[in-house]
């Protein structure tokens, strides 16, 4: 038989060449009915086993492991199939590997294989993160007496430290001793690693210093995990020292050290520190420290793009692309993002093509880094034309491409082209995952196209995509925002028990998405379940509803972070209750959540509303203490408080301060100062923050219309005046303006010419505004006795009247001024003072008057039939 079991095996590496042959030779040999051709094949395996995999014969690599699993083991020998283990574990087919070890363990209980094979199956499996596998390993281990070595103890060291277990790993590492195993430089480094992995590289010092009693050196690779660790944390003083500590033993501080430093530098946003370190670096020659390598040079590349220092990045990254050695296409990508990130695509889309010039072709990544910035800009023909590029250069976009395109899409609410780009995705054989379509399924609720959504939610299902937690929040953030709160609720209850299944709780339509095998653990409430449920309970004044569902959440051992608690804080502060946030806040801190810009922000709201404008000065102040920046939303709450406090000087410097922290004002950072100052009055001061204003935000329409009203509302009729007629040369909509109120006040101040010369610019330049602004114009020319004048306003009066409604713009197109829009204060009038029976009988007087002799025609040919007026009273009811 052992003769037998050499020929098949020469016959079968006569035929290395030729695998398939090989395969069919054994396939024969194995389905022969012959026990003893059986116990030769099997024997064989091994040979047959190293042929496939070198050939890499997946098929027939699983069909020889489910021949093996399912043969007759009389008088096979274990070490045949135990070489098959072996040799699948060193080829990555771990699963293969574990099994069939396991069948001969059941199959030959007595025959105890060697720590050589233990080690290499354990290798695999750490290889492929099979800790499961690594516990059962060590159980047989223990089980079969095998005495491990070193290697085997820093296998499993490894394997523990992997999986964050490195109490686990301290404890098999303090065994080492009892087992006979002494630890070496080797099983030092993996636990400092593990320890300096999970944020203790305390412990890894303690672990440092007592490597001499072990008989152990300390080296470089356990300095620099150590150091590398601190410089993460934001400990330089503590890197500082322990890098002494190693020139100090008479290691020199490698590369490694001084790219550990530089990463942490940059980090912290210290670049230019980091520059210096990395400057001196270059000039090694005069002193002695390492020459910087693709990994520096890629560091500070980065670290100048994320800080903006752009000029400086591209000056190294020329350097780096004409050196070859430094070259690589994760500089390309770092120099990309660093373009994308600060607004520069032309210059991005430039060096797109310096790269396939360069022989360097784009990732994926390359394109996905142009999709991303381009498409959260809203620039979606230059991301699909990205998109055409990549297809052209043979890059097929993925789940990341699309995602980007459909984020973009929801974003601008072109749900539809986003769903088109959905259907275009599965096309291109790139199946959707639940991330891509929660995008849709987002915008779907957001726009209240609730049937939409729920077709999307069912083709989830039957796709198998998975209904996630982001899905069910997708739904309940919906039902919040749409005011369905106690359906909200019964899901987020529904989810504890039933996981995405208590999407059914929606109603019938949902009743396919209820199914006991989609009960699953990952798909339990989150804290932005209970966030969002909660924000939506404050919303709607259900405060002690609110307050149970916090205390069922921490029921659940989900310990609520600092939004959670800010949802409270605002949504006291939005009603003036400033003690009961501050008692929140109290709370919030016992429990570690520290103060965020929310917190801040919230609070300076609820002390504005209270008038507590000192205080509002205190946490200002202790914001800046504790590092926090305020945001825009910050400075505008505090400065339209203290201006409503009388503090405008307060508020003033309150913006000098916010412009020199490059903190951009808006139109309502200038819109309080603006108001504060006319109320004063300061008419100067309101004038130049108007300037101001203007010059940063633009010549916008809403700040020309505040400095109006502002203006008016003070009695300054010339300055208002002026400021409207500047409005006209623009071509501003008058929506916003109290243009009539101006003219009123004209006609009162018997400043009628100026009135009337507003009124004829308006309608020169074509603006379509409300009838009813002539009429105090009319009635101050009839008393002058200026017919022919008031004669051509009544005649634009009646046929602006005609029309009905007013657009307060100027309609370039029309001379009839056909337009569409109500005026946003108090809308068409005219029709409300030809009717109105308030004892005034203006409108009913100036058309008698011009009825009798102002105009050449009669009044009947210009006044629109009453049922007009009725029919648009009824349409208002």
């Amino acid at each position: 038989m052992e003769q037998s079991g050499t020929l098949v095996k020469k016959a079968l590496l006569k035929n290395t060449n030729n695998p398939r042959l090989a395969w069919r030779i054994y396939k024969r040999i194995i389905s022969s009915p012959s026990q003893e051709s059986h116990a030769t094949s099997l024997s064989a395996a091994p040979t047959i086993a190293r042929i496939l995999v070198k050939a890499q014969m997946q098929q027939e690599i699983d069909e020889l492991h489910s021949l093996i699993l399912s043969s007759s083991l009389q008088n096979a020998k274990a070490s045949s199939f135990l070489s098959v283990a072996s040799i699948f574990a060193k080829s990555n087919h771990i699963d293969k590997a574990f099994s069939q070890f396991q069948f001969v363990r059941s199959q030959f209980p007595e025959k105890g294989p060697g720590i050589y094979l233990y080690n290499v199956l354990l290798e695999g499996c750490i290889k492929e993160r099979r800790v499961d596998y690594v516990s059962w390993l060590y159980k047989d281990m223990v089980i079969s007496r095998i005495a491990p070595q070193t290697y085997t103890f820093n296998l499993l060291i490894r394997a523990l430290c992997d999986s964050s277990c490195v109490d686990a790993a301290r404890e098999l590492f303090d065994e080492m001793p009892e087992r006979g195993c002494k630890p070496n430089e080797f099983t030092f480094g993996i636990l400092v690693r593990g320890y300096c992995r999970v944020g203790l590289p305390d412990k890894g010092i303690e672990l440092l210093n007592s490597m001499e009693s072990f008989g152990v050196s300390p080296n470089k690779v356990v300095y620099n995990t150590i150091v590398s660790s601190f410089c993460r944390e934001g400990r330089n003083d503590d890197s500082e020292k322990l890098v002494e500590r190693m020139r100090g033993e008479g290691l020199v501080p490698d590369i490694v050290t001084f790219n550990a430093r530089i990463s942490a530098l940059c980090k912290e946003g210290k670049v230019l520190d980091a520059s210096r370190i990395f400057r001196d670096m270059e000039l090694d020659e005069y002193l002695g420290l390492p020459r910087p390598n693709r990994i520096t040079y890629n560091l500070m590349l980065k670290g100048f793009c994320n800080v903006g220092m752009l000029e400086e990045a591209k000056t190294l990254f020329e350097s780096i692309r004409e050196n070859d050695d430094l070259s690589s296409l994760q500089s390309y990508n770092i120099w990309l993002q660093g373009l994308v990130r600060n607004g520069k695509f032309i210059e991005a889309e430039t060096v797109l093509k310096q790269m396939t010039d360069k022989g360097i072709w784009p990732s994926i990544y390359s394109y996905n880094i142009l999709m991303d910035g381009l498409c959260k800009l809203g620039m979606l023909s230059d991301a699909n034309a990205i998109v055409g590029l990549m297809k052209r250069n043979g890059v097929s976009p993925d789940s990341v491409t699309y995602g980007c395109l459909l984020h973009g899409y929801c974003s601008v609410g072109k749900v539809d082209a986003a769903k088109s780009l959905l259907q275009e995705m599965m096309r291109n054989s790139c199946m959707p995952n639940a991330y891509t379509c929660n995008i849709l399924l987002h915008s779907l609720w957001k726009m209240g196209r609730i049937s939409e959504a729920e077709e999307l939610l069912r083709k989830m299902n039957e796709k198998g995509y998975g209904l996630d937690t982001v899905t069910c929040n997708i739904i309940v953030d919906g039902l919040c925002g749409s005011g369905e709160l106690d359906r909200a609720i019964e899901i987020v209850k529904g989810m504890r028990v039933h996981g995405s299944a208590a999407l059914g709780n929606l109603g019938n339509s949902y009743v396919g998405l209820v199914d006991d095998s989609m009960i699953e653990n990952n798909c339990l409430p989150d804290l932005i379940t209970y966030s969002t449920l909660l924000n939506g309970l404050c919303k709607a004044g259900r405060f002690a509803e609110a307050k149970k569902l916090f205390a069922e959440m921490m029921a659940e051992k989900l310990q609520p972070d600092s939004v959670a608690y800010n949802i409270f804080i605002h949504h006291f502060c939005k009603q003036g209750k400033v003690s009961s946030a501050f008692r929140v806040l109290k709370d919030m801190e016992k429990k570690g959540c520290h103060k965020s810009l929310e917190t801040y922000n919230s609070l300076i709201l609820g002390l504005g509303i209270q008038n507590q404008i000192f205080e509002i000065h205190g946490l200002m102040d202790e914001m800046k203490e504790k590092g926090i920046s305020p945001n825009i939303c910050t400075y505008n709450t505090a400065i339209k408080y203290l201006c409503e406090g009388e503090k405008v000087e307060d508020a003033t410097n309150l913006l000098d301060e916010m412009m020199q922290k490059n903190v951009t004002p808006n139109v309502f950072s200038f819109k309080y100062l603006i108001g504060a100052f006319c109320k004063v009055p300061d008419f100067d001061m309101a004038q130049e923050v108007f300037e101001t204003a203007v010059s940063i935000c633009g010549q916008k329409e809403v700040l020309y219309s505040l400095m109006f009203n502002e203006l008016l509302a003070a009695g300054q009729l010339l300055k208002a005046t002026e400021l409207l007629e500047t409005v006209l040369d623009r071509g501003f909509e008058l929506g916003d303006f109290l243009y009539r109120n101006l003219i009123e006040s004209l006609c009162k101040k018997d400043e009628l010419e100026v009135a009337s010369r507003i009124l004829h610019r308006m309608i020169d330049k074509g603006y379509g505004f409300d009838p009813a602004a002539l009429m105090p114009v009319i009635d101050g020319l009839g008393k002058m006795g200026n017919k022919k004048e008031a004669n051509e306003f009544a005649e634009k009066m009646m046929e602006m009247a005609s029309v009905g409604e007013v657009a307060n713009k100027v309609d370039p197109n029309s001379t009839n001024l056909h337009q569409k829009k109500h005026n946003k204060y108090g809308g068409n009038n005219w029709q409300n003072i030809l009717h109105r029976d308030d004892g005034s009988g203006v409108a009913l007087k100036s058309l008698i008057r011009v009825k009798k002799g102002w105009g050449q025609g009669d009044i009947s040919s210009f006044q629109p039939p009453r049922v007009d007026y009725l029919d648009y009273w009824e349409d208002d009811a």
